[in-house]
């Protein structure tokens, strides 16, 4: 696997590459001068980007000590300015399964992207790209360019699957994390084409009582887990320790041992009430600077006045009315009169020419004020149980959409008015408050004291940071998520959040920590959906054609299953009506919809459907969840699994280097 970035995204998915899914790694990255870093905010910008320093000089000379990595000698760092031609010959691209362009910037990703495809037409190209529309486009470009290429890459035993494109967005990967984060205080999820499914830990059963298995039972947690530093929860552990995938006969027989299950993630609070936006008050139409110009232009007007009473001695208010005339330059001309009064009806002119931009500006500042306040929504009476988003953004929007698909109701809080999401949020109906959410009255108009959530997703760790400490002030128990740049900053914040406010739940995620496994997934496969890990251990989830797999053709779920090893855990009928007959690689490099284990809602297909007939959809994209052990499955069937890593690459045929219990 050949990883190539600029940033901590590329050494968090060497990483995971390493640690869960054992494979060969070569790392190139800049030399550490020229490393793209985030724009330095404040002085916990500077702490992080040292402590990232580190981070990235330790982790590629580091074994995971407890954690399940490999040895460090299963990855290679090589330092390149730019991913040129010789640089990728040299890596070896030519030999490659899979390359990884992870650049913060697009066209180097592109053009290395183009590069990798013409040195090797087979290798697996997994992008990173902020343009969605032009990803999509790339996508299809590389692809076809594979296609044509044809023939099986001189023998290399290459899937022809195997050669596909993905291009991945950090926004669009870290959003479910941030979702569920906020929601259930976990990021130990799957995403299912727009069903969030959630890992659960469960304690054992009290004597008498029937445990919950949720949508399916993924694990027997060990016996013993008191010594988290000893050998419980690995494959040491024997007998005591975590059971992966257990059968029937296995949980029903574990007694006093806790279980892993897997259940969808749901909001059960009130919707968010419809009501219509106010008129904004007046004072809001205008900013502070105009508002200054304004009073001192009257102000000036004022003193001319008064000037021209004392000098003409003329009654005030007529003395008012002449210098109107001539701020307006409709009075005559002060030619027969005396000094002063000429001299003071070129300054009043002098005024009047000032006064004319500063109203233009005034006409123009209200009416584009008065069309955004207008369009947003304010934050009902009575709201509650709500999640409040700091940051429209890049992550932000995309995290706002994926929680009004779960229908959950937000208020977002948001310093500029022409930011990347105020759009979203106005065609959504999301409630916004404008201001700086580090001066007070902000986060209460958005009413943080009844929140069930709040998430502070901006670009700056000091301002999301100062964020949540006030929020925590304002309300102790509230589950807070704060978006860090770099995975070692993020610990050491959540590790003194959680001491200081030990009952409330608290989580400090970094964008590349929660974008790593997407990454991962995609470089393994497109049939590899995601990864949770249970204890010291990893459990796959994959989407795979059951034509092609010996041990999952002609036979029943329930021959299928091996303990331990895989089960069946869905079946997609959509993809096996849109193509019949198909089958034969097992690639799972089927439709572009993400497919993810149990998008069901926990509803039966029921024991009688007949042998080599599917049953009805139960579940979102045609999604059958809890199939019959009688059911056959036939070659052009598409079925989710769950797998160990030894499981999985013994179904997948991989001749990589397997490990004990991976």
């Amino acid at each position: 696997m050949l990883v190539c970035g600029d940033d901590g995204l590329a050494h968090r998915l060497a990483a995971e590459l390493r640690g869960v899914y054992g494979e060969q790694v070569t790392l190139v990255v800049p030399p550490s001068g020229l490393r793209v870093r985030e724009p330095v905010v404040g002085r916990a910008r500077a702490a992080s980007a040292a402590l990232l320093d580190r981070f990235v000089n330790a982790t590629v000379n580091r074994a995971g000590a407890g954690d399940g990595l490999d040895d460090p000698s299963d990855e290679r760092l090589i330092e390149a300015a730019e991913p040129t031609d010789a640089v990728l010959a040299e890596v070896g691209v030519a030999r490659a399964a899979a390359l990884a362009l992870v650049y913060d910037d697009d066209e180097t990703n592109i053009r290395a992207a183009l590069n990798a495809r013409r040195i090797n037409p087979r290798i697996r190209l997994v992008l990173r790209l902020y343009n969605r529309r032009l990803g999509r486009h790339i996508e299809d470009l590389l692809d076809q360019a594979a296609e044509l290429s044809g023939g099986d890459a001189q023998g290399r035993g290459h899937h022809r699957g195997d050669a596909s494109t993905t291009v991945l967005s950090d926004a669009d990967t870290a959003a479910p994390a941030l979702v569920a984060t906020a929601l259930v205080g976990t990021s130990k999820i799957v995403d299912t084409d727009g069903l969030m499914l959630r890992a659960v830990e469960r304690r054992p059963p009290r004597p008498g009582e029937v445990a919950d298995p949720g949508l399916c039972t993924l694990a027997l947690l060990s016996a013993t887990s008191n010594d988290p530093a000893g050998s419980d929860g690995s494959e040491d552990s024997g007998d005591q320790g975590p059971q992966m995938l257990p059968d029937a006969a296995a949980v029903a027989a574990a007694t006093g041992r806790g279980t892993m299950v897997l259940e969808q993630v749901s909001y059960s609070g009130p919707p968010l009430p419809a009501v219509r936006a106010g008129v904004p008050p007046f004072a809001s139409l205008f900013s502070q600077r105009l508002r200054w110009s304004l009073a001192g232009l009257a102000t000036a007007v004022v003193v001319l006045a008064v000037v021209l009473a004392l000098v003409t001695n003329d009654h005030p208010l007529h003395a008012v009315y002449v210098t109107l005339l001539d701020l307006f330059a409709i009075n005559e001309p002060a030619h027969n009169q005396s000094m002063g009064r000429q001299i003071l009806q070129l300054l009043t002119g002098l005024v009047g020419l000032l006064l004319l931009p500063v109203m233009l500006a005034a006409v123009l500042e209200a009416l584009g004020t008065f069309r955004i306040v207008s369009a947003l929504r304010k934050p009902p009476r009575g709201l509650s149980r709500h999640v409040v988003l700091l940051g429209l953004g890049k992550i932000g929007t995309r995290v706002l959409t994926r929680l009004r698909e779960l229908h959950i109701p937000v208020v977002c809080v948001e310093a500029d008015p022409e930011a990347r999401g105020m759009a979203t949020a106005r065609r959504l109906g999301v409630p916004v408050v404008l201001g700086d959410v580090t001066q007070e009255g902000v986060l209460e108009a958005a009413k943080i004291h009844r929140a069930d959530a709040f998430l502070a997703l901006t670009s700056a760790d000091t301002t999301n940071l100062e964020a949540v400490l006030y929020a925590r002030a304002v309300r102790s128990d509230l589950r807070a998520v704060l978006r860090l740049y770099d995975d070692e900053f993020a610990t050491a914040v959540y590790r003194t959040l959680r001491a200081a406010h030990p009952d409330a739940v608290t989580r400090s995620r970094s964008v590349s920590h929660l974008a790593a496994p997407a990454f991962a997934g995609a470089m393994m496969g497109r049939q590899i959906l995601g990864a949770i890990p249970v204890e010291r251990r990893v459990l796959l989830f994959a989407a795979l054609t059951v034509g092609g797999h010996p041990q999952l053709e002609g036979k029943t779920v329930g021959e299928a299953f091996r303990a331990g090893a895989w089960r069946v855990l869905a079946l997609d009928t959509a993809a096996t009506r849109s193509a019949p007959g198909a089958g034969g690689n097992g690639t799972g490099h089927g439709s572009g919809n993400a497919v993810g284990p149990g998008a069901g809602t926990g509803a039966t297909a029921g024991g009688t459907a007949a042998a080599g007939e599917p049953p009805g959809p139960s579940g979102p994209s045609g999604l059958v969840w809890d199939l019959p052990d009688t059911y056959v499955l036939r070659n052009e069937d598409r079925v989710v699994l769950g797998a160990t890593r030894r499981g999985l690459a013994e179904l997948l045929g991989r001749r990589g280097r397997e490990r004990s219990g991976r």
